[in-house]
């Protein structure tokens, strides 16, 4: 037992030597690339991106090439950018601001190498709450700017009232379910009722048809019993009517055997 602690707790050690080492360390070259790209981003970056609000400056840029856009902001700012992603960076810093407002203060800044780009995250106060700006810059000398854009930063009331409203969402479909599986079942009894009634009435209208076919049954064996009685009469009045042509007294010479109409 104790061998197998020892041995478990040198597993655990050289697997936390491993993690402490996987740790990433930045060479002087990329340190100092890395604050570059900060400067740039706090420096000239946002408050270039703060120059175009209006629709005027905007409409400008529009009308040029990327190239020409690359061209201006380098004279102009004194940082190198992408002509594309330099336009598509104004228009998610205009629809940002309409939702946090004017810009205030920019804060402290952080960077990151991830491979052949340095993402810079800067945390900016705005009007109506905070955000923080993004920026990806190319991994190089020339520290190009690649992509822009300005996020709106969630605080903790709305992180709770967007996970309150994700609880009421989810609590909700959960009770609707449950209505709907209380409804099918309850629509089970009534078909099953329905069931019962149609089988009721078809038991009453089999019972109405054999009393009928009764019925029929007797009256035609009244009709027969009568024509019976009738056929025994007419025989005799022609036994009588056979004797008196025979001068014969009575009928017990003779039987008939049949009685043919004459049509």
């Amino acid at each position: 037992m104790k061998k197998f602690l020892s041995l478990l707790c040198m597993i655990t050690c050289v697997f936390g030597l491993t993690a402490c080492g996987s740790s990433e360390a930045y060479t002087e070259y990329e340190l100092s690339k890395m604050e570059a790209a900060k400067n740039y981003a706090i420096q000239y970056v946002i408050p270039t991106m703060e120059s175009f609000k209006d629709a005027e400056s905007v409409a400008v840029l529009k009308e040029c090439t990327a190239e020409e856009v690359e061209y201006l902001v380098a004279k102009n700012k004194g940082f190198s950018v992408d002509g594309y992603a330099f336009m598509t960076a104004i228009e998610s810093f205009n629809s940002a601001y309409e939702t946090v407002g004017n810009l205030k203060s920019i804060g402290e800044a952080t960077a990151e190498i991830d491979g052949k780009q340095i993402i810079v995250r800067v945390a900016v106060e705005c009007e109506q709450e905070t955000a923080e700006a993004e920026l990806v810059f190319t991994n190089d000398m020339f520290t190009t700017l690649e992509s822009a854009a300005l996020n709106p930063k969630a605080t903790m009331a709305d992180l709770m009232a967007k996970a309150g409203m994700n609880t009421l969402i989810g609590m909700g479909t959960v009770f609707a379910v449950l209505l709907l599986i209380s409804f099918i079942i309850s629509c089970f009894t009534i078909i099953s009722k329905i069931q019962a009634k149609s089988s009721q009435k078809e038991k009453k209208e089999e019972v109405k048809e054999t009393a009928i076919e009764n019925v029929v049954a007797q009256i035609a064996t009244q009709e027969e019993s009568v024509e019976l009685v009738d056929d025994y009469e007419l025989v005799a009045v022609i036994a009588a009517a056979i004797a008196a042509s025979q001068g014969a007294t009575s009928t017990d010479g003779f039987v008939v055997r049949s009685i043919r109409r004459k049509r």
